[in-house]
Formats: C-alpha cells, structure tokens, sequence
C-alpha cells in the first residue's frame, strides 16, 4: 500500500463520548471515563496518523472546562500524547448554532468529521461536511428517517467520500464470532437483544432525551446493525434472507424517565420485527429491547444477544467477559477492556490500540488516509464490507423509523418495503398507501 500522509480531524461535539466531559455529579460513565473519540485521535497522533485536530461545540464556554477534562484525564493520565487542539466556537460565546459550519469551513477535503451531536443535528453537519469534501463517522444512529439517510448516501458518492456509521460493536471479537458462527446455523428463525443503562444516564441525556431522539434509536440501534450484518452483508452466500419487515413497537407503563426529566419519554421500549424469507419457505421473527432506567450495577450497560437459526443458536453477552475486580473505592465491577483500556502500560502510555471502541474509530481514519493516497477506493470498502458504510446501513435505519411510527401510532404495524436491489425504499404503517418521515419533533 502506498504511503500515506496523516489527516487532520474534526471531533463536532464535546461530550461524553468525545472527551469524557459530563457536567453532572455522576461524572462520566464507568466504561468510557476517558471518553473515546479524542483520546484515540491523540494517540493515532503520536502514532503518526493524525495531524491537525479540530473541537467543536455549540457552547463555547464550556471548551476551558472541556480541555482541562481531557488534560486532566489524558495528558496526565499517558506519556507522549500532544493535546494541542483548536476549538469552535471562542471560549467567550454562550452559543453559536453555526459552529460546526464555521469548523468544518476550517478543514480541507480528505480530511476526517466525527460526529457525535444529538440525533436531530446529524443530517445538516453532516451534509455540510460531505459536500465539504470531507470523510464522515457519524455516531448512530445516522439519522432518524430512512429519506434523509438515502440522502446523504447520494450525497456522499456525488462527492466521492466516505460516509459511516460508528457502530463499533462490529469490532468486538466475541460478537464478530458470534455472528460467523450464527451464519451457519440454517435459515434464521429467532433472535432477541437486550440493553440497558443506569438511570442516572438520563441526567447526561436531558438535553435530547425524549425530545429529539428515545431509547429505541440510542441502543436498539446497535443490535439491529448486529441482526443485520448476520444476514444482509452476505447476502450473495445464502438464499434465506429476508426482505419484508413487520414492525411493533411497545414501551414500558412505568415512567420513571418522564418524572426525572419531567417531560414525556419512555422508560423501556421494545421493538418487534417479523422477517419474512424471500422465497417464501418460512419466516423469523426478532425482538429488541433497549432501556435507560436500569439500576446501578457492577457493569455500566447490560447487554446481550441471542440468535436462533434451524440447525443451532448462539448468545454472546457483552456485560460479563468472565474479568472481575473489587476495590474499596468502587465496589465489584465487571470489567470489558476489550473495547477500551485505559490502564497505561509499564511505561505509562496508552495500551488500548486493541479495543473495539478504539479501532472503530481509528479504522475509518485508516481508510480515509488510504483514499486520499489512492490506494483504495470507496467501491473497495463498500466491497470489504468491514465499516458501517451508510450505503450499507439502510435496512437499520428503516427499521428504528418503523419503531418510531408503530410508538407514535399505539403500537400498529408497521411495513417496510423493498426494491429489486434489497434497500429499504419506503416505511408506512401496514394497509396504507402513503410513507410517514416518523420520528421524533
């Protein structure tokens, strides 16, 4: 492969996920207290994969308090990591909605946006940046319904770019295994998944939650791309794919989450899917449940899947990876440092190259480098099939759309239909002859 010269990248949102910044007394959650984007931007850096970095935010007073987070929890916690950064928009503006405009105005093309804003925000950044020349990460999901993510599919081939969704679930080696292996059980029959956070989350979300996304596009979100990928990535290997979809979508009575951010939102909500065989010899039926309300406990996220095909099953459970520890200060814990290791090394540098919240994201940096060298090509990734390519992620988002329908129609069916080629072209409520845009308003 030829040479390639490091990119500059642009991080739009400062939160949780990008520098560990939370402005609650929970602080940060246990499994990313570091955060992730930006910790493994700075380390791609000293590994000579990045250059220039780029931190936007709408609030930029809040950025003196975000840096000293990431100085606080990065520079002092590794040996070698240069945190040099500039940021958008100036530490003395309250809020500047264009920000992110201005950022990405600052950046060149081939260069890298990584996207982790509320859901509502993620198809006007993210159109900006593609038509900006830039290679996009967005965090799931893309966006909300299936015409603006068909939208910006088109808009990132028009402008030659790469264009992915952050599902980094792909790289983890216990579910990449269980999908392999859930393959060659025979025409799928059953699967189910299950994933909940502490309560206290919803004090980090109560800016977004129930407002302009819910629980059913934060985390069903991550196993309906795992659903998916057992099937439709291969499609040219199997002859009992699916390519119809009944969609329900229940939420939980309770409403612990209305009263803690004292608005409507669901506590828990269940998605049901029936997937008919194209050939009509039999049919699936799949049930996601995603929540926010759980208790604390000795693992951040609970989360598992189970997968049930005619010749065998296989259930993979992401919270309990047999590593365990008890400190006087935090109690047990249930360990997972196979997506992020933030314990340094003997020598004190960052040793967490290996974890799947890692690659995830220094993959799509790997790959836009290798484009803008020329030795790959999009058609190459679209092919590998290895990163969450928009183009590749439509069925998921038709479905998280159907969930959101079914919720706002009492639990009514929902259809998705199909084209020729497979992609999802239209979510309506069964018996009608007219798509709905769906989600939240």
């Amino acid at each position: 492969m030829k040479d390639q010269d490091p990119v500059d990248v642009l991080m739009v949102g400062a939160g949780e996920y990008t520098a560990g910044f939370v402005q609650t007394s929970f602080g940060a959650a246990a499994d990313k207290p570091a955060g992730v984007v930006a910790l493994t931007c700075f380390d791609l850096r000293r590994l000579g994969k990045v250059k220039r970095m780029v931190l936007c935010d709408r609030c930029g007073m809040r950025m003196p308090a975000v840096r000293a987070t990431m100085e606080a929890k990065i520079g002092k916690a590794y040996c070698g990591l240069d945190l040099t950064i500039d940021c958008f928009p100036e530490d003395d503006v309250p809020d500047d909605p264009s920000a992110a405009i201005r950022a990405i105005g600052s950046m060149k093309p081939g260069d890298v946006a990584i996207i982790f804003t509320p859901d509502d925000t993620h198809f006007s950044i993210a159109s900006a940046a593609i038509a900006a020349g830039l290679h996009v990460l967005v965090a799931k999901p893309i966006v909300k319904n299936l015409q603006e993510h068909a939208e910006l599919v088109a808009l990132a081939k028009k402008h030659n770019v790469l264009l992915a969704v952050e599902y980094h679930k792909r790289f983890d080696p216990i579910y990449s295994d269980a999908r392999n292996r859930a393959r060659q059980l025979g025409p799928f029959s059953y699967y189910y998944s299950y994933m909940a956070q502490p309560k206290q989350q919803l004090d980090t979300f109560r800016a977004w939650a129930g407002k302009s996304s819910d629980i059913n596009y934060y985390l069903n979100s991550y196993h309906i791309n795992n659903r998916q990928l057992i099937d439709h990535l291969f499609d040219h290997l199997f002859d009992f794919l699916f390519d119809h979809v009944v969609d329900r979508l229940f939420d939980c009575a309770g409403r612990v989450a209305e009263a803690k951010l004292e608005r409507p939102c669901e506590d828990t909500i269940t998605l049901s899917c029936q997937w008919a065989n194209r050939d009509g010899s039999s049919t699936g039926t799949a049930v996601y449940t995603a929540s926010w309300i759980a208790p604390k406990g000795e693992c951040h996220t609970r989360q598992h899947f189970h997968y049930m095909g005619q010749k065998g099953e296989v259930h993979a459970d992401q919270a309990h990876r047999g590593y365990n520890t008890a400190t006087d200060e935090a109690g047990y814990a249930a360990l997972n440092p196979l997506y992020m290791r933030y314990t340094p090394d003997a020598n004190g540098y960052f040793a967490g190259q290996t974890g799947y919240g890692y690659i995830s994201i220094a993959a799509f940096i790997e790959a836009a480098a290798a484009l803008n060298s020329g030795a790959r090509s999009v058609a190459y990734y679209e092919q590998e099939g290895v990163l969450a390519l928009a183009s590749k992620t439509l069925a998921v988002t038709a479905i998280l759309q159907a969930g959101r329908l079914s919720l706002d129609n009492s639990g009514a069916a929902v259809d998705i239909l199909y084209d020729d080629d497979g992609q999802p072209r239209e979510v309506r409520l069964a018996g009608s002859s007219s798509s709905s845009g769906g989600g939240i308003n």
